[in-house]
């Protein structure tokens, strides 16, 4: 059988001595050196079979390392060129068919021609001459040797003292670098590459430099260690300082104040019921803290965002009244009429009954001031057995105030939803937000964008704070929103809300409200009985009528005000008889009359209409007046007036203008005439198009010299072909019409149903027209 030799790794070498044929024993993951022992479990078929006949004949054996590692069965060209020869010093047997060897170098060796692969490799190999010439710069290598491995022997804790010591004491340079070489953490490859270098110089001077690479590992090494050994000394002296101060005090009777306060801290974590998320990280904060020393800046926000954790009612909720009777009782007894609302509570009141874990709804209570909303909250809560909280959000213009702030500011605290829900006490208040349409939007913020979330059932189950950043459940909480205008509030916002309008009263449901609540509450206000101070119907009516126009009741309850510190004062003085306040005495207490019925006066002349106005306030009574004068085709138009109003006249002119002569109008009364259109009260803003109706009426009652009836009034858009188009606001006109003693109305006719919204009440002894096209305005409304 022919066998391939091996390639060589040198290409020069020394004379070779007189060669041998001699078993080859693959080594892997080391290298053996002359004049080291190495112990080498052997579990292979042939090297064990290797190793029985070498122990038979001379025990010697030729040791090579494998070039590479991943190789099972290794080869001759899997092995390097030069080995070692050894003996074997020592074979024991092992369980499972292995075999542990102990093998002693002799002398470094080249492999020849392989002349066998089975059993075992068997191959001719040559004796390497080592012979050298000892001058001065091989002895200053060998002390920079020994000198450099003394010091890696004292970083390393691999490295045995005994090594150290008997490489100290070594003269023989080539035992030197080889024992160095041998008990040194060095890949194999390196390992290999000093077996391979005969000559002495540069095995000493590769041998230095391996050296220094290495020592520079382990004294990074060694540093990296000592960093963490002080850090560790400090740790533990730190807690075993803390652990003595601890028994002192115990022995002296004192108790730790933080232990003490981080026990109370336990406890109130585990009383909050905290949901399991937010309970990780309350304690992880709570260790955070006990490790903190209170002088830390942090110490306080640490401890002040546990005590917020810690205060939310996680699991805190009252239980609701689900009495429907009694809630309705309730809020009969607080407000009068409002039957749209009531029944709307009474209908959640009755789901709630049958599905107690339904979201709270979020409602809107939108109309104009004075009317009842923000105390209507109150009379819910006080109906559904709830705490309330109330906040106003009229000019908040940062949405912090609702989210909070994060806790890198300083002051840094949770937004006002976390801040009312702390404060209730309980995770299902009615929670009203005051004045929705008041909020401030600018380049500093938009806090109605940060309320989508709050006013949103299908997300507000996980609101997010930015102070405390863990979900807070708010869907059991009943939101209650008020506004005076829906048009300023945006439209995401307002879609998420159940608008419930809250109109104006008429002055029948003025007259009881104030007799069963206003007065009632003045009195006891004012320390009067109602033995000593009376009201009489006549006398309600009066103020209503001639000292308030409005569509609430705030100025209403300040006239009542103002005649109970009048008596008070007389009352005061020792004047005790009992008063009945009546019309007549009106003027002695809150002075001249306020407002006039005006409409008859004003419209007995040619040229003035009676509109219906919506305004914030609710609804109001307009006067468009009309006249003409010499001029060249002018439409003065004054009063603070749009631009949709003003194009609205521009329609009215030109439709009469187009249809005069079936008007029975002069045809040519706009070709040497100005026409000058006035709304008074000039020094509000008008617009909209709803005066158009009004606006034709006065320019046809002018133009035909015919008064509008005083009994009347009108509202509608107008087209350019004649037609009356629908408006808003059909309601508050139509109680701003009933207040002014006006009983006749001309209404769109596609208005029709919005009259629904008025209560039989207030449509009571009043006429309604509803038309379609301006020529039968002009057939209902000239006289």
């Amino acid at each position: 059988m022919t066998m391939k030799k091996p390639r060589k790794d040198n290409d020069q070498h020394p004379p070779l001595q007189a060669s041998r044929i001699l078993p080859v024993l693959p080594l892997k993951g080391g290298v053996l050196f002359p004049n080291a022992m190495m112990p080498i479990t052997i579990g292979q078929e042939r090297s064990i079979k290797l190793i029985d006949e070498a122990l038979i004949k001379d025990r010697t054996i030729v040791v090579v390392s494998v070039r590479n590692q991943d190789v099972e069965v290794p080869q001759p060209e899997d092995l390097y060129s030069v080995g070692c020869l050894s003996s074997i010093a020592k074979m024991m047997k092992l369980k499972d068919d292995q075999m542990s060897v102990l093998i002693q170098g002799q002398s470094r060796m080249r492999i020849g021609e392989y002349t066998q692969s089975t059993p075992y490799l068997q191959a001719n190999v040559e004796m390497i001459n080592e012979d050298y010439e000892r001058n001065l710069e091989i002895d200053a290598l060998m002390v920079s040797i020994k000198n450099l491995f003394q010091r890696a022997v004292e970083l390393s804790p691999n490295i045995p003292s005994e090594v150290g010591f008997i490489i100290r004491n070594m003269d023989d340079p080539r035992t030197l670098a080889d024992m160095i070489a041998a008990n040194f953490n060095i890949s194999v490859a390196e390992k290999q590459e000093i077996l391979e270098l005969i000559d002495i110089k540069k095995r000493l001077e590769r041998i230095t430099v391996i050296l220094n690479k290495e020592l520079q590992i382990l004294e990074l090494g060694s540093k990296i260690q000592g960093d963490l050994k002080k850090e560790m000394d400090k740790s533990q002296r730190d807690y075993y300082l803390r652990e003595q101060l601890k028994a002192i005090q115990r022995e002296l009777g004192e108790e730790d104040e933080r232990a003490v306060e981080t026990k109370e801290l336990k406890e109130k974590i585990k009383k909050a019921q905290m949901p399991e998320d937010v309970l990780k990280i309350a304690e992880k904060e709570l260790e955070r803290l006990t490790n903190m020393p209170p002088a830390a800046a942090e110490y306080t926000v640490s401890r002040t965002y546990l005590d917020w954790l810690i205060d939310l009612p996680w699991a805190v909720a009252t239980e609701d009244s689900l009495d429907i009777d009694e809630a309705q009782k309730v809020l009969d007894e607080d407000h009068y009429d409002l039957e749209k609302v009531k029944k709307r509570i009474v209908e959640y009141l009755a789901v709630r009954k049958l599905k107690p874990d339904m979201k709270g709804p979020i409602l809107c209570f939108a109309g104009p001031p004075g009317t009842g909303k923000t105390s209507l909250g109150k009379s819910i809560a006080r109906a559904l057995g709830r705490k309330f909280i109330r906040m106003s959000l009229g000019g908040v213009r940062d949405e912090a105030e609702i989210r909070g702030h994060r806790r890198t500011y300083v002051g840094a605290l949770p937004g006002r939803i976390i801040q009312g829900i702390k404060k209730a006490g309980t995770r299902n208040p009615v929670f009203m937000l005051d004045e929705v349409d008041k909020i401030g939007t600018d380049f500093r913020g938009d806090p109605s964008s940060a309320l989508l979330e709050v006013l949103d059932p299908e997300q507000n189950f996980s609101f997010s704070d930015n102070y405390l950043e863990v979900p807070f459940d708010l869907s059991a909480v009943m939101f209650i929103t008020t506004a005076n205008v829906l048009d300023t509030v945006p439209p995401a916002l307002r879609d998420r809300m159940e608008v419930l309008d809250l109109t104006g009263y008429t002055e029948e449901e003025k007259l009881m409200i104030a007799k069963q609540y206003l007065v009632p509450r003045q009195l006891v206000a004012h320390g009067i009985t109602s033995e000593n101070l009376r009201f009489d119907d006549s006398a309600i009516r009066s103020i209503i009528s001639d000292y308030t126009r409005e569509a609430g009741l705030r100025n209403l309850e300040r006239e009542v005000a103002t005649i109970c510190r009048g008596f008070a004062k007389e009352y005061a003085r020792g004047k005790r008889e009992a008063v009945t306040i009546t019309s007549e005495m009106l003027k002695t207490f809150l002075g001249p009359v306020k407002f006039f019925a005006e409409v008859a006066e004003r419209t007995a002349v040619p040229g003035v209409a009676t509109g219906l106005a919506w305004t914030p306030t609710g609804g109001d009574i307009i006067f468009v007046e009309a006249t003409k004068m010499k001029g060249k085709q002018s439409l003065i138009l004054t009063g603070s007036l749009g631009d949709v109003m003003k194009e609205s006249a521009q329609a009215a002119l030109s439709y009469i203008r187009s249809k005069a002569k079936e008007m029975k109008i002069q045809e040519d009364f706009f070709e040497d005439n100005d026409i000058h259109l006035h709304v008074p009260a000039g020094a509000i803003p008008k617009d909209g198009p709803s005066a158009g109706v009004t606006i034709f009426t006065a320019l046809v009652s002018l133009l035909l010299d015919r008064p509008v009836r005083s009994d009347i009034a009108m509202t509608g858009e107008i087209t350019l072909r004649g037609l009356v188009l629908p408006v808003g606001g059909i309601k508050e006109k139509v109680l701003a019409a009933k207040r002014a003693g006006i009983t006749k109305v001309i209404l769109p006719k596609k208005n029709e149903n919005n009259l629904e919204e008025v209560s039989e009440k207030a449509r009571s002894g009043m006429e309604f027209y509803l038309v379609d096209t301006m020529d039968r305005v002009i057939e209902l409304a000239l006289a």
